[in-house]
């Protein structure tokens, strides 16, 4: 078996990246702030994104968990903003969602992300508290009462896809920032440290690539728990070490590195944060 993506598959992943480059820009986010741009949703909407999974007779495309997984990793390379997941896995089961004409989340308990943007709330959000997001393009409430739901495996291999789509784009990143900042008259990346650094990102990136794409072929529970740990692990970390090849540049606000370490953190707390992923490991050793 040749476990690459198809000729169609990289059509998919190469058509997804060009819109979400065009629209998804730094500054346009910045500007956006912790606001859904209704007519970007509606084209993602038009674009198929929400219906991807959707068999073709209901107005969809007739894919699969793979391609989803493409097309969720392109979104978090731009950081793009929304309940996309939810949206996403409400589609045909709530008007609207299918064609981006309706902003749908989900409460299962713990952070709720984007409720008061969101057009249809699924689950139980009574009591729903707002609290400070460390990701200030992330509004976030949590809903105090009640230990968190059980996650959909979907919607955690498709938050796992967003992470794997972080990291690389900060490693992308750094290697570029590695080839341009000169020190003693050299590029930095040519000094040993720095070299280690884009290694360590390099490796963890292609790891949870590696978990990510099987887990979207088997669609087992277990795999998506192990390939959302590696997910966080290369968005978390690989945020970490692109701030150390930046230096102070790193942290200052113009540059994007902390937006992607920020949201890493954030959305290694939803669906399945690390704890619960090792004990659903730990219980099917």
């Amino acid at each position: 078996m040749r476990f690459q993506p198809t000729e169609d598959q990289r059509a998919l992943r190469r058509g997804v990246r060009e819109l979400l480059e065009a629209r998804c820009g730094r500054d346009v986010l910045r500007a956006r702030g912790a606001r859904i741009d209704r007519a970007l949703w509606r084209e993602l909407g038009r674009a198929g994104f929400f219906s991807l999974r959707l068999p073709e007779a209901e107005g969809g495309a007739g894919l699969g968990l793979p391609e989803a997984a493409l097309v969720f990793e392109e979104a978090g390379r731009v950081l793009l903003p929304g309940p996309l997941v939810a949206t996403h896995l409400a589609a045909g089961a709530v008007p609207g969602a299918a064609d981006g004409t309706a902003v749908v989340t989900r409460a299962d308990g713990g952070l709720v992300p984007w409720l008061e943007e969101a057009d249809v709330v699924l689950g139980d959000a009574s009591g729903a508290v707002p609290v400070t997001s460390v990701d200030p393009l992330t509004p976030l409430h949590r809903v105090p009462s009640g230990p968190p739901g059980e996650p959909e495996p979907a919607a955690v291999l498709l938050t796992a896809a967003e992470q794997l789509g972080s990291a690389g784009r900060t490693l992308a990143t750094a290697v570029r920032y590695a080839k341009e900042r000169e020190q003693f008259g050299r590029p930095i990346g040519a000094f040993q440290a720095v070299k280690h650094l884009c290694a360590g990102m390099l490796v963890r990136t292609e790891l949870a690539r590696a978990a990510v794409y099987a887990a979207a072929v088997t669609a087992d529970p277990v795999e998506i728990a192990g390939a959302k740990l590696l997910a966080d692990e290369a968005a978390v970390q690989g945020a970490r070490d692109c701030l150390q090849v930046h230096g102070g540049m790193g942290f200052t606000w113009e540059a994007e590195v902390h937006l992607h370490l920020k949201r890493a953190w954030v959305r290694a707390e939803l669906g399945l944060p690390a704890a619960r992923a090792e004990e659903a490991l730990a219980a099917a050793l």
